[in-house]
């Protein structure tokens, strides 16, 4: 792509992200599920994912299934849900876990223009209970069928369009939410990418 495309591409990009929105990613082990939500955080306007990784390791994300978004989401590594959690309320997020319970609020009651963290769990296990505990909330998206989960990067998927449908509903996506200097400071690291 040349240079000056490129650049307005990168301008247009980061003109929209949303850094008032993310999502905590607890303890999934599976590296594609990884990538395959990296691409949904990109294609909406996440600016930063949190990697909360108290039993498992942190993946190795590759690039294949990704389409290289691990380029252009910031990621947060946490050892444990409070420290986790701690670095989000500091700075304002609502917290929301999925989980299917009786208290659980359907994805599409949930304000997702606000300044709202997802936190979406294990492959098996689901999200933990000290990480569904201590979340300000906990959401599920309503299915009809025998099954009652997605695979956790579908539903990850499903959960920031549904994000996106509010935001862009709102307006969210036409004034930079970025301040000037995190603008510029993106672009010049993006430009070197």
């Amino acid at each position: 792509m040349p240079t000056e495309r490129r650049t307005e591409k990168i301008e247009k990009v980061l003109s929209r992200k949303q850094p008032d929105l993310t999502v905590v990613l607890e303890d999934i082990h599976d590296p594609h599920n990884v990538s395959a939500i990296l691409r949904s955080c990109d294609a909406i306007g996440i600016k930063e994912v949190h990697l909360l990784y108290t039993l498992n390791s942190f993946p190795d994300i590759g690039t294949k299934s990704s389409a290289s978004a691990k380029k252009w989401i910031e990621r947060k590594k946490h050892q444990s849900v409070d420290a986790c959690y701690d670095f989000l309320h500091e700075r304002g997020f609502l917290i929301f876990a999925t989980r299917i319970t009786q208290d659980s609020l359907s994805l599409y009651d949930l304000d997702l223009t606000k300044k709202v963290a997802l936190v979406f769990g294990n492959e098996h296990r689901g999200v933990s209970d000290q990480a569904a505990e201590k979340a300000d909330g906990a959401f599920q998206i309503p299915m009809l069928g025998m099954i009652q989960s997605l695979n956790v990067s579908v539903a990850c998927a499903v959960s920031l369009f549904e994000a996106f449908r509010q935001r862009q509903q709102a307006g969210h996506y036409n004034t930079p939410k970025l301040t000037r200097d995190e603008f510029h400071h993106m672009k010049q690291i993006w430009l070197e990418k």
